[in-house]
């Protein structure tokens, strides 16, 4: 009787004592390794000389590919490949200068058997920083332990002690005590009462989030398992990003032109240009105003009260990008669509939120959101943004650490100075977007906030929630920051109560952050505070992040 015979496979190289090994997960777009590639070379060289000085040599655990111009791992199945031929108990770190897909390395990561560290340049221009949250939001929820760090220039006194730290001991912990337990808050019970019953009218009632195709970007950490959301009421309708272009293309012109029409006379300003290839044409605010109408009929034949659009990966070859639908979805004043038989206008005088890159933490939090704010007469507009960058104020006016929150591509215009009149729309860059399409750009308004995150650990829902101001700088001082980062983009310029920016960095598990206005500093508080109650009575574990606008604790 002949036996079985697995096939033949490779053994892991074996690496020496003081080697470290180095991997960097790309992009899926070719174009995007292409152009980031030199980039994450000036990081990885400095990361190398950082390495070296502490005695360790950083290898390459993978090869430049001369045939596509970059030394990125570019997908799934190559990282599978790569992590089946290295030493499963080397010191690995996961190098990350620009964006970058999880999903490329985290089979890999999740099965490695050495300490991890994921390290990221500090650069608006090159975005290693979201790249890096992203993946460790996403190792959080695979339960795989890491360390990380971030860097200037990979010189400085904290990331050389640090790295040593790793080096020698294989781990690394960063300070976390501006976080605050909920059960450990005392809050006021008017507010506690409200996010109650909303929760338990959530449960009660339920609701649907539309999610028009699962996983952008190789983002592992904006899927929540059903198991998980299903206990606070809300059950996906699984939608096809095929069926929403089928719909645009059933829009008929007239309604598209009232669109578009509606916005102008509200003052929005379209940047357009002759060149399909370059520059935002006619015709891709034609089809992106088709797509808006063709959302909201689609979320109101499924009854959706949320969704999501995947943004970039599949629509990209057929349409604009949804950036000007998103950002509209999500503002109370926006153009009116009716439903298919006329007799009715969709979500009047109202948002339907949208949750960016189909992010379904997101999608949770912001219809948790829209749900407190209104219950509490407070402004219902709220968004996502990438936790993009941050800056000390170069022109003085602010004193404090100001963050750059960066969408990529839309925001409601009630954000915005101006409004609608403050509202401009840009061609999205064509290194990602080939069919065009506009963003819903614009400067936030200086006012209070109350930023947030839901994300998994392990196999619960958590949610993180803080105070925030949005500032308002000088005008030469947000070009610097708009051209240091995406000048297509809306940008917001937020200082955190309490919150450092390592202290952010340390704890924060994703590349978003969630951000509501309210009408005063007081009701902002108030607003978390209902937040926070309803969504432990949905079942999360909540963080306070941080102070109150006077520096008081919770």
């Amino acid at each position: 009787m002949s036996e079985y015979r697995l096939p033949t496979a490779s053994k892991p190289n074996k690496i020496k004592k003081n080697q470290v090994l180095l991997v960097a997960s790309g992009d899926l777009r070719l174009s995007a390794n292409q152009k980031c590639w030199p980039a994450q070379q000036e990081m990885e060289r400095a990361l190398t000389r950082a390495v070296a000085d502490e005695g360790y040599e950083l290898v390459r655990a993978h090869p430049y590919k001369p045939a596509e111009d970059h030394g990125f791992i570019g997908s799934q199945k190559e990282g599978m490949q790569i992590f089946g031929s290295i030493d499963p108990k080397a010191k690995l770190i996961v190098a990350e200068a620009v964006w970058q897909y999880s999903h490329h390395v985290l089979s890999g990561l999740v099965s490695h058997e050495g300490p991890v560290l994921t390290v990221a340049n500090w650069s608006g221009t090159w975005p290693g920083l979201v790249g890096m949250l992203n993946l460790n939001g996403s190792l959080t929820k695979a339960g795989r332990k890491y360390s990380t760090l971030w860097s200037e220039d990979f010189t400085d006194k904290s990331f050389v002690r640090n790295l040593k730290r790793w080096l020698d001991k294989g781990t690394v912990k960063h300070k976390i005590d501006h976080v605050t337990r909920w059960k450990d808050v005392q809050s006021p019970g008017k507010e506690r009462r409200l996010g109650a019953a909303l929760a338990e009218q959530l449960r009660r009632e339920k609701a649907i989030m539309g999610v028009f195709d699962e996983g952008c970007m190789g983002m592992f950490n904006a899927i929540i398992p059903d198991h998980l959301l299903h206990p606070t009421g809300v059950y996906k309708e699984r939608l096809s990003q095929s069926a929403l272009y089928y719909e645009t293309t059933q829009v008929v012109d007239d309604e598209a032109r009232a669109v578009r029409a509606w916005m102008e006379e509200r003052g929005m300003r379209f940047v357009t240009g002759p060149n399909h290839a370059e520059h935002l044409t006619d015709e891709q605010i034609h089809k992106q105003c088709k797509m808006y109408i063709a959302a909201l009929r689609l979320a109101d034949d499924f009854g959706c009260h949320t969704i999501g659009i995947q943004y970039q990966q599949g629509l990209k070859d057929l349409l604009p990008a949804s950036d000007l639908v998103e950002g509209t979805l999500n503002n109370a004043d926006r153009p009116p669509v009716r439903s298919r038989d006329g007799k009715r206008v969709l979500h009047e005088g109202e948002p339907l939120p949208h949750f960016n890159e189909v992010d379904e933490c997101a999608g949770l939090d912001g219809l948790m959101t829209y749900r407190v704010h209104k219950a509490m007469q407070q402004p219902v507009e709220n968004t996502l943004h990438d936790v993009r960058w941050g800056d000390w104020d170069r022109s003085g006016t602010v004193s404090d650490y100001v963050w750059v929150l960066l969408i990529s591509g839309s925001a409601p215009p009630a954000h915005f100075i101006g409004g609608w009149a403050g509202a401009s729309s840009e061609r999205q860059p064509p290194m990602y977007f080939p069919s065009g399409g506009g963003t819903l750009k614009g400067i936030s308004k200086p006012g209070e906030i109350v930023w947030s995150r839901v994300f998994v650990e392990g196999d619960r829902l958590c949610l993180d929630i803080g105070r925030a101001g949005v500032v308002k700088l000088p005008s030469e001082e947000t070009q610097r920051r708009w051209q240091a980062t995406t000048p297509q983009w809306p940008i917001m310029h937020a200082v955190t109560y309490g919150v450092s920016r390592d202290q952010m960095m340390a704890r924060h598990k994703a590349n978003h952050i969630q951000v509501a206005y309210a009408n005063s500093a007081a009701e902002a508080d108030k607003a978390l505070f209902a937040k926070a109650a309803m969504a432990e009575t949905l079942g999360l574990e909540v963080c306070l992040c941080g102070t109150r606008k006077n520096g008081r604790s919770w």
